[in-house]
């Protein structure tokens, strides 16, 4: 195909897909779905988008269109993504993958019956930092990681009492995953994918009550969760998010430990013993942004230019172990994974 024709459903983060499409010269944003008609327009007149739609069905059955990337409230994901695949069409899934496992494995199952690519939206996987990362890692720099230590903690940051993202049922839950999804992902890519064994989880409800209880409106999830993920390689990984705490300050991080090196991110740094001392490397990198070169990697997906680096198994994965820490934080007891 010359150029690849695209409908995105959810003109909120959408836009940055949209954005990052319009940059992409195999690419057309031929059309913008959303409830909120006003905001889909917005969007296609920023983007010169020529068709808008509040309804993702019509928008699935237009005629020329080759993929869909789905923005919408995670409780959205699988129905629209399922009607896409249903329709022959290839997906660009926002992250989580849904909001529980019994889900995403059905999204996995009709990308598979479709035949059609299924890339999960992990933007972090494609930034300039943590693509060199990936390499020095490849490259053995680091040996065998057998500790990583990754979070998103905010001191203030928690979405609107009642909006989607504090309602579990639309959610799936809080900060654990609408941004520690992000951080785990990345820290487990990086780490070359290995399964989960067991995970032990917590999770705590301390701001969002109050604001609930003092501005009206649903507030049904965490505001903190923790977690402590063991590896089939024997690596273990701890896991923090928040989306208010009292903390300094906002803070992204992943730590590597391996036998041969340590890393991390959020500034880029790599530490060694060279020579006999210690030596503290910080590389150089292309400044790329994630979402960008994530719209570009899906549109050589779809071409057939090149394998997926971020499949919809790869999704189901990190929500399983989601899966896993909520329920091991209901029970307060560890949880098997796989």
């Amino acid at each position: 195909m010359d150029k690849v024709r695209v409908g995105i459903v959810g003109a909120g983060i959408g836009y940055l897909h949209a954005q990052g499409f319009k940059k992409c010269r195999d690419a057309e944003v031929v059309a913008v779905c959303d409830v909120n008609e006003a905001r889909a327009q917005r969007v296609a007149n920023e983007f010169g988008v020529p068709s808008i739609f509040t309804d993702y069905q019509q928008m699935i059955g237009m005629d020329g269109l080759d993929a869909v990337s789905v923005c919408t409230p995670n409780a959205l994901h699988a129905p629209v993504a399922i009607a896409a695949f249903e329709a022959g069409k290839h997906v660009l899934c926002e992250k989580p993958l849904s909001v529980n496992a019994i889900e995403g494995a059905e999204m996995v199952e009709a990308g598979k019956k479709a035949g059609k690519i299924f890339m999960m939206g992990f933007n972090n996987r494609f930034r300039g930092d943590t693509q060199l990362l990936k390499e020095y890692i490849q490259r053995g720099e680091l040996g065998e990681i057998y500790f990583a230590k990754t979070g998103w903690i905010r001191r203030h940051g928690s979405p609107l009492v009642g909006s989607w993202f504090t309602t579990k049922a639309l959610s799936g839950g809080g900060p654990l995953i609408d941004l520690g999804v992000h951080v785990l992902d990345l820290t487990l890519w990086l780490m070359g994918n290995p399964k989960p064994v067991s995970v032990t989880g917590s999770c705590y409800a301390v701001f969002g009550p109050k604001r609930a209880q003092s501005e009206g409106g649903t507030y049904d999830v965490e505001d903190l969760a923790a977690g402590f993920i063991r590896l089939e390689t024997g690596a273990t990984v701890m896991l923090e998010a928040s989306w208010e705490s009292h903390v300094e300050k906002e803070e992204i991080y992943t730590k590597l430990l391996g036998t041969e090196g340590g890393a991390e991110l959020d500034p880029l740094r790599i530490y060694k013993d060279l020579h006999g001392a210690p030596a503290d490397i910080t590389p150089e990198f292309k400044p790329v942004p994630g979402h960008e070169m994530e719209t570009k990697h899906f549109v050589a997906c779809v071409k057939g230019e090149c394998e997926c680096i971020s499949t919809g198994e790869h999704g189901l994965h990190i929500m399983q172990i989601l899966d896993a820490l909520y329920e091991s934080a209901g029970t307060k007891k560890s949880v098997d994974v796989g």
